[in-house]
């Protein structure tokens, strides 16, 4: 007997949120890894694009679980095997983990790119089709494999685009603009894999059945969500405090000895840009001429006026 499946049981309040999550998971995990290359210790590094690897998988992760809540087939309840459900989280962050490694790492390359935003693709891929066969009911759910197929080149090309975006682009826009095509790839790639969609149920004389053992998905999905959720507003206080995540600075750089004014020390702080090309403030009221004599006794070691310029 063939199911009566529906994606969208919660009309948009499911996709809607599940985009959301996307969206955040993929602009937190592309800052920190944008991060990690303003990063010159190693373990420092590290940290940085595991934490990356951690917010793009849980943020995969809840997206999909989301997005699961709307899913419900008419004949028969679902419930969901917590130790298969669980074990899709952590496939996710390692597989995330391993093509974050290998562009933070081996840099933009073309291998590290292909190689990593493959590696990363088969893991959002592995772990949306882990946690549907976390799934139970009363029948079996089959695949078209044309469409699986579809969703999994999905997943790589836009892993590869998130990972090359994190590599390449460091302004705040353009991550944010490179989270948005994420997030919608990744929906996208969810949705796909369910219109592969096909349950044939077990019914006796076609009477509505009861599902196999495991949870419901409001009693197990939605105390579940809770900590991904969490550590993704952790992670996003941490980009909103850190002003490098933000501004794309360097970490270490050039002293400034701290004796000088904030303006030459803005000047001494530019590689390349020598500090005296640059003309200083005039008191106020003082003449061009004013100006040009203070500043040649302050160089033959004369006053240098009222203003430290």
């Amino acid at each position: 007997m063939q199911g009566t499946t529906d994606g969208f049981s919660y009309g948009l309040i499911t996709p809607v949120a599940a985009f959301l999550m996307a969206c955040l998971g993929g602009a937190l995990g592309l800052r920190c890894a944008i991060r990690s290359l303003h990063t010159a210790e190693r373990g420092r590094k590290a940290g940085w694009l595991a934490l990356a690897a951690i917010a793009i998988g849980s943020g995969v992760w809840t997206m999909h679980f989301i997005a699961m809540m709307g899913f419900a087939v008419a004949e028969t309840p679902l419930t969901y095997d917590p130790a298969t459900t669980f074990a899709s989280l952590a496939l996710s962050i390692v597989m995330v983990g391993l093509g974050i490694f290998i562009v933070g790492y081996r840099g933009t390359t073309t291998m590290a790119l292909v190689t990593g935003g493959t590696v990363t693709g088969l893991g959002i891929a592995s772990m949306h089709y882990l946690g549907m066969a976390g799934i139970r009911l009363q029948g079996g759910i089959e695949y078209d494999t044309l469409t699986v197929g579809g969703s999994v080149v999905i997943a790589v090309v836009a892993a590869t685009a998130a990972l090359w975006a994190a590599a390449s682009v460091h302004s705040l826009l353009m991550s944010l603009a490179a989270s948005l095509a994420m997030g919608v790839a990744v929906t996208g790639m969810h949705y796909t894999g369910m219109a592969a969609v096909h349950v044939h149920l077990r019914l006796p004389d076609g009477s509505a059945g009861q599902a196999d053992a495991g949870e419901p998905a409001a009693t197990l999905l939605g105390p579940m969500l809770v900590g991904p959720g969490v550590f993704l507003l952790l992670a996003a206080v941490v980009v909103i405090f850190d002003p490098l995540m933000v501004m794309g600075g360097q970490e270490s750089g050039t002293p400034v000895p701290p004796g000088l004014a904030g303006r030459e020390r803005r000047e001494r702080a530019l590689p390349g840009v020598p500090a005296q090309r640059v003309r200083p403030e005039p008191t106020y009221g003082e003449t061009a001429e004013e100006t040009v004599s203070r500043r040649s006794g302050a160089a033959g070691g004369g006053s240098r006026g009222v203003h430290d310029w």
